[in-house]
């Protein structure tokens, strides 16, 4: 761990400073590559200044094009799932993760080595943080703040390395997690249990949603008590704590309606104005990583790697189960279009630059549908009343959708059939493939996985992968822990490894 622990991420001198005002004489007191406590941690107004480089690495880029902040791990879980395909070989980026390939190395530089460096920059910098809030000069209500933002991060960061390097909550507690690190250190710990990650994520959660009460969001960026108690009502939804999943969700959601049809289809993916978005971060012309980006690798019509074969798809299968009044099937392009290689069918539209070859657009990380589903989940686990909370959602979608007559089994395949449709693209796709305990089941055929692409100018197949099913709790779900962090992080052996 020493090589991530030591210092802060020097994206701290860089950050976008989205309100708090900073003087540029303040952030050129050190050199970028050398910051010092003394220097940042002077002030709550220097704090936040660390905070907002700290939300700055959730959507720079990491040493390559693959590598883009959270968003490029949404994009590994959900082409690790079910219902996203890719169309063709193209430069090859995220091919891998698509194929299962991928994760199975540790060496450096490779998908599991950046997740684990990625989120552990997170927790370094939310730790620095918490070690120095408390002596610094300014309001106490901007202390609260800041800590409450920072266990809020650290807390989010170990929900998803758990998940991305272990199995399931459920029935895995007592197998090992991830190293637990709760304040800066330059010695390395061993692997915590499943269970000790979890009691760690919750603790912070539970302190962060007190701390954050009443406290005013400089941006939306930055996380609020709503988005703690989204991401609570996440790690619930995960541990099968249906009762806390269902409270939560509520909690989230509360004040926040389903964004109308005709915002669905336009402003609903990539603009942090969004009244649904609950959580997301703001990406400016200035700073845009451009083929680095999310939209590089997902939208068509950006100029990025989209545009050179790299199409992202839905499954025929899932698109299939739209309706034809259901304004979500308006963000795929459907079979009966005109359509060419550059726009085949099934091609997502959903994630799209709000101006084509201009990379200002925003990145989602939580919105109130989710918060809808998570809820609906839980009561059909519980026996409550699911079914209104779940039209209430899809009949904004979908005006003729009725969930009428569905209870027990049937009403959850449902929830978890609204959840694929509604959440597609936005990184659910591998950890629901884990927890429903059900494994991989990709469905096949023309439009599917390994079928015809179904191109009428140029057929062919879509981009095969070796992987289309497997059993629950395989061990190709997991990340390797990076060949650098056996290396030098003693309490750490070659047999802690995932298998």
């Amino acid at each position: 761990m020493k090589r991530i622990i030591n210092k802060l991420s020097i994206a701290l001198l860089a950050a976008l400073v989205f309100t708090t005002g900073c003087k540029k004489e303040f952030l050129d007191t050190k050199p970028t590559d050398d910051v010092s406590g003394e220097t940042i941690f002077q002030t709550t107004q220097g704090a936040y200044v660390a905070l907002d480089g700290t939300y700055r690495n959730m959507w720079e880029s990491l040493t390559n094009h693959g590598n883009f902040g959270q968003r490029a791990y949404d994009l590994t879980a959900d082409l690790m799932g079910e219902d996203m395909v890719v169309h063709k070989q193209g430069y090859g980026w995220f091919n891998g993760e698509y194929n299962y390939s991928a994760l199975q190395t540790a060496a450096a530089d490779q998908r599991s080595d950046r997740t684990w460096y990625y989120y552990y920059t997170l927790i370094n910098n939310a730790n620095r943080i918490l070690a120095a809030i408390d002596d610094v000069t300014g309001p106490d209500a901007d202390k609260a703040n800041i800590k409450g933002q920072a266990l809020a991060i650290r807390a989010n960061s170990y929900y998803y390395l758990v998940n991305f390097f272990q199995q399931t909550y459920k029935g895995n507690e007592n197998k090992p997690g991830v190293p637990l690190y709760t304040e800066p250190t330059s010695e390395g710990k061993g692997r915590g249990t499943v269970q000790e990650v979890y009691n760690q994520i919750i603790a912070d959660l539970t302190e962060a949603e007190t701390l954050l009460e009443g406290a005013p969001r400089l941006h939306k960026s930055h996380i609020n008590q709503k988005t703690v108690q989204g991401i609570r009502a996440r790690v619930a939804l995960v541990m099968e704590d249906w009762a806390t999943a269902a409270s939560y969700a509520n909690k989230a959601r509360q004040g926040m309606q389903p964004m109308p049809a005709a915002q669905y289809t336009t402003s609903g993916f990539n603009t942090l104005s969004n009244s649904e978005w609950i959580w997301g971060l703001e990406v400016n012309v200035e700073q845009a990583t451009i083929f680095a980006s999310f939209y590089s690798h997902v939208d068509a019509n950006s100029g990025g790697y989209a545009s050179l074969g790299t199409q992202k798809k839905i499954t025929k299968a899932l698109y299939d189960e739209m309706s034809d009044t259901d304004v979500r099937k308006d963000n795929f392009v459907a079979l009966d279009e005109d359509t060419d290689n550059d726009w085949p069918p099934f091609n997502q539209t959903k994630f799209k630059l709000r101006q084509p070859g201009v990379w200002a657009s925003d990145y989602l990380l939580m919105r109130a549908s989710e918060m809808y589903l998570i809820e609906a989940e839980a009561l059909a686990r519980t026996g409550g009343d699911a079914a209104s909370v779940l039209e209430s959602l899809v009949q904004v979608r979908d005006p003729q959708y009725s969930a009428t007559g569905l209870s027990g089994a049937s009403l959850l395949e449902e929830i978890k059939l609204q959840r694929k449709i509604e959440l597609w693209g936005e990184g659910f796709g591998l950890f629901d493939v884990k927890r429903y305990g059900e494994g991989l089941k990709r469905p096949l055929g023309a439009g599917n996985h390994n079928g015809s692409d179904l191109v009428p100018v140029k057929p062919g197949a879509n981009f095969a992968t070796s992987v289309v099913t497997l059993p629950a709790n395989d061990p190709l779900f997991l990340m390797r822990i990076p060949q650098n962090e056996l290396n030098s992080n003693n309490e750490m052996t070659p047999g802690d490894q995932n298998p």
